[in-house]
């Protein structure tokens, strides 16, 4: 993995805690792009984004002109659910808005900065970058059609190498059908796996279902069987 480039966002808004955030994750990541505001923030990831670049770890703050760091992270998490944080905040109460947002948040500076902490937690970070990177590298693609693969250690689709963004509860019915990958799943198994016994009525399901479709339209391998369900057939090797 020594050829792998890690890529760092820092989104921080204060000039002072920007340059010396900037200066320590120069030296433990390879590439660190740097944005003043939420704002800023997700106009960067977007790009980089739509262009197939990733950001191992982004590191933000909350309270931020233009746009704050929940409404940032909200924006993100459009794109990519699965993507790693770090939070700076002057305010430690603010720690408990994490527990609002369903994040993948790996830990949590308060300024002023302790850097010996903060090093540490930031080393730690690269670690399971790097380790994650490696069981993606072992993770053989799952091939649905001759244009889309899934991956499931990263719980992404692909259509032709490239990412396609898919909401949170698009990703777990096609979760839940890689996993039964062969079999007929019921709309009831469906609704219990991904609305987790929370009431829903069909409709609501037909309409993520449908949603997940039309992303997949030039190539469509989810497999309606009426009265009965849904079902991924393995492709013919």
């Amino acid at each position: 993995m020594s050829d792998y480039k890690t890529r760092v966002l820092l989104v921080e808004d204060e000039e002072v805690a920007r340059k010396t955030l900037s200066f320590y994750l120069n030296t433990i990541f390879d590439e660190v792009i740097i944005a003043q505001d939420g704002l800023e923030g997700s106009n960067i990831y977007k790009k980089e984004f739509e262009e197939n670049r990733i950001f191992d770890l982004i590191l933000t703050d909350i309270k931020m002109p233009n746009k704050d760091g929940i409404a940032m992270i909200d924006d993100i998490l459009v794109y990519n659910p699965t993507q790693r944080f770090i939070i700076v905040s002057a305010h430690k109460e603010e720690e408990h808005l994490l527990k609002l947002i369903n994040l993948r948040v790996l830990g949590y500076f308060v300024k002023p900065l302790n850097i010996d902490n903060m090093m540490e937690m930031l080393q730690k970070a690269k670690s399971e970058v790097l380790a994650d990177k490696q069981s993606v590298l072992n993770d053989e693609p799952i091939v649905l059609s001759s244009i889309y693969t899934y991956r499931k250690e990263k719980k992404v689709l692909y259509k032709d190498g490239v990412s396609v963004k898919l909401s949170k509860k698009e990703g777990q019915i096609l979760e839940v059908l890689i996993d039964e990958l062969g079999t007929v799943v019921s709309v009831d198994k469906f609704k219990e796996l991904v609305w987790e016994g929370v009431p829903t009525n069909d409709s609501a399901f037909r309409t993520v279902m449908k949603r997940l479709k039309d992303k997949i339209i030039d190539g469509d391998f989810i497999i309606s069987h009426k009265g009965y369900g849904y079902i991924i057939e393995p492709p013919i090797q």
